[in-house]
């Protein structure tokens, strides 16, 4: 079953309303603060490797009651699970982010283009009509965005590889099975070991992200930190 839009709105109210109920017992318990909150965050592993997991340790020490829960997921459903209260903050696409959102517009994320080291000598027009793509799953269009964006999807291969995590991608990469677009920041580790090349260093594709959540009346402090601190 699917909740209805009605639905989803009584689901973010009645979380809310929790919530707000645990922080008032504890101030009336002169005890303000000394519950376990736990905040889920929700969106692509890369960019929660890279920036968000890194950005929030500063919270810990502000707030030792908030719990994180990270949840990896690149898949499209990242929006679902913000309407569905399964994450309380979610990185989506800016054209995920509907009018009953709140939402900031976070850096966009950069894809370039990788293939292993023993490529590095090829031209970019023979890797895209020669080798085969390795994406996510099937409803991954990020590599055919880049592709598109500089007039080279037509010259690609139809069928591509898959894998549902971008360690094992970056190692099939490695491997020598195919290219993928990678972003920036979680390529450049491997970069830097030579594992994987750029071979179009001045092309790229940029992901427009924003972070997502609901309307809070009273949107409580350390809430407000961890969205400022999500950059």
């Amino acid at each position: 079953m699917k909740l209805t839009t009605e639905g989803e709105s009584l689901l973010q109210y009645v979380k809310l309303s929790l919530e707000n109920e645990g922080m008032t017992l504890s101030k009336i318990q002169k005890a303000s603060f000394e519950h376990i909150i736990e905040i889920g965050i929700s969106g692509p592993s890369s960019i929660l490797r890279s920036r968000v997991i890194p950005n929030l340790l500063s919270q810990k020490a502000k707030y030792p009651k908030v719990r994180f829960r990270f949840d990896l997921s690149d898949g499209i459903e990242n929006q679902e699970k913000l309407k569905t209260g399964q994450c309380d903050l979610a990185i989506l696409e800016h054209q995920e982010v509907t009018k009953e959102m709140d939402s900031r517009i976070l850096r966009a994320e950069r894809f370039k283009l990788y293939v292993p080291k023993a490529w590095k000598k090829r031209k970019l027009l023979d890797v895209v009509e020669n080798e085969a793509i390795i994406d996510f799953d099937p409803s991954d269009r990020m590599t055919y965005q880049y592709l598109e964006k500089y007039r080279l999807k037509n010259k690609a291969q139809p069928n591509r590889h898959y894998a549902n995590n971008t360690d094992a991608l970056l190692s099939m990469i490695e491997m020598g099975v195919g290219y993928s677009v990678l972003a920036e920041d979680f390529a450049k580790d491997a970069i830097k070991k030579g594992e994987i090349v750029d071979i179009s260093p001045d092309q790229f594709f940029d992901y427009k992200i924003a972070l997502a959540w609901y309307y809070r009346p009273e949107m409580p402090e350390y809430f407000k930190a961890i969205i400022k601190a999500i950059s």
